[in-house]
């Protein structure tokens, strides 16, 4: 489609509502969310909205029409987007050569093959086929194809230029094609068995939905940590679809992911293991060689629940006490925390976390304020860099008190961010007069950063 229909499309599209209350063009095969979260509106500057992939649609359903001008990376998706909306989004193949030329044109393509076409799991197939702009998509009910390509019956086929070079999705006969998952099979199966992370993978990475991650940390411009990839590659078929595989050059821009596994560029090669989902991690118990067969026992190892999670810590600090704002790691939390005879008022945070540098001062002043009382305690621990099994910190900055006493009692701290309120608290033993406000929000983790230096909740 020439850039300069666009518009005029655009213009159609929005007169006609043919746009819909479909998601936007993510280019990205998904599972639809159960709910569908609230919608941002569009920013204007100047009184020219300011558009984007996420907002396009809902300025479309706002406005009768809209011209718009669209930036060379984002018109090629949405063009895309807009071609499986007003024409077909799978392309019909009657013959081998069609089907033949469709498959060598890209390196992920899907060909539905359906004996009869009126059949509701065809409409399935389309719908996401709609959305799914990073891959082509064919469609078939030719007897010779079902033929040639070895089906019998109703059968989803993913074509792949590496790996297994194919994956096939029965239809189940009683139950049709449910649409979440062939979504979850067309997404596990058009990953590589090994990805290499970088910001252009990343994405793809977390939006598999495979909970489990298995990392090799390597020099890539070193010849024996190159050689280990083999026995790695070797490992990785025989947990497709439980655990994703995935290759971290030490040497490229990836310091954020050895800050977040607590690792230094010289300890490479080595292995680690991730749940996603719980964020627990998994070391080797020793640095023996990497090959194929202790990877995949590494990864049983994991999954058989045989080895347990480590948790990062920093050094305890020789002056960590000496400031009126303590510092806590990892290994002398317990200690701080729970000793019976002080009440401890500790802030979770990140360094990089704006809420957190903007509280930063009010929590100095708060120390200074009780430096003199010996039951109290005002302290802060890195929670990039310190984790505690017992206390998972999902959000920064996290306030929570220790009261003193036995029972390991703790409060977290919902109230307003300034020296009047955490004083109100404190002197209060942990309580807040009831018309003090509701939770503040705070700075949710960061998806995983595409071009920059900091951390994230996942790998």
């Amino acid at each position: 489609m020439d850039g300069q229909l666009l518009p005029v499309l655009l213009l159609l599209l929005g007169a006609s509502g043919l746009w819909g209350r479909g998601p936007g063009p993510e280019g990205a095969l998904e599972e639809p969310p159960e709910e569908e979260p609230p919608e941002e509106e569009p920013p204007e500057e100047d009184g020219i909205l300011v558009l984007s992939r996420q907002t396009l649609g809902l300025a479309l359903r706002e406005h009768p029409a809209l011209l718009v001008e669209f930036c060379p990376w984002e018109a090629e998706g949405i063009a895309e987007w807009l071609r499986r909306r007003v024409g077909p989004s799978a392309t019909r193949l009657e013959d081998e050569e069609g089907a033949r030329a469709l498959i060598d044109a890209r390196d992920v393509v899907v060909i539905g093959f359906f004996q009869d076409l009126q059949d509701k799991d065809v409409a399935t197939f389309l719908a996401l086929a709609q959305d799914a702009l990073d891959v082509s998509f064919g469609l078939t009910n030719q007897p010779q194809l079902f033929q040639k390509f070895g089906l019998t019956k109703d059968t989803v086929v993913l074509f792949k230029k590496y790996d297994e070079g194919r994956a096939d999705f029965p239809v189940d006969e009683e139950l049709g094609l449910d649409q979440g998952d062939l979504s979850r099979f067309l997404l596990t199966h058009s990953m590589h068995l090994v990805t290499e992370f970088n910001s252009q993978t990343s994405r793809k990475i977390f939006a598999a939905r495979i909970l489990n991650h298995l990392l090799l940390f390597v020099n890539q411009t070193l010849a024996p940590h190159r050689e280990l990839l083999a026995g790695f590659r070797e490992a990785a078929p025989g947990f497709r679809g439980q655990v994703l595989f995935v290759v971290v050059d030490v040497g490229a821009n990836n310091d954020h992911v050895l800050q977040y596994f607590g690792l230094k560029a010289e300890e490479a090669p080595t292995l680690r293991f991730i749940n996603t989902e719980t964020t627990k991690k998994y070391m080797p118990a020793d640095r023996g060689p990497v090959t194929a067969t202790s990877v995949a026992a590494f990864c049983h190892a994991v999954l058989g629940g045989e080895v347990k999670p480590y948790h990062l810590s920093q050094e305890v600090p020789p002056d960590w006490d000496q400031r009126p704002v303590k510092t806590l790691v990892g290994k002398n939390f317990e200690q701080v925390a729970f000793d019976e005879t002080k009440n401890v008022f500790i802030k979770f945070y990140a360094p990089w976390c704006t809420h957190c540098k903007e509280m930063a001062p009010a929590w100095e002043a708060l120390a200074e304020k009780y430096r003199d009382h010996e039951d109290i305690v005002i302290a802060e621990l890195d929670a990039t860099a310190n984790e505690l099994e017992a206390l998972p910190v999902h959000g920064f900055p996290t306030l929570k008190y220790f009261p003193a006493g036995p029972g390991r009692k703790v409060i977290e701290y919902k109230g307003t961010r300034d020296l009047e309120t955490f004083s109100k608290f404190l002197d209060s033993g942990g309580e807040l007069p009831a018309e003090e406000p509701t939770e503040v929000p705070g700075a949710p983790f960061p998806e995983m950063p595409e071009n920059t230096t900091e951390p994230k909740d996942e790998l």
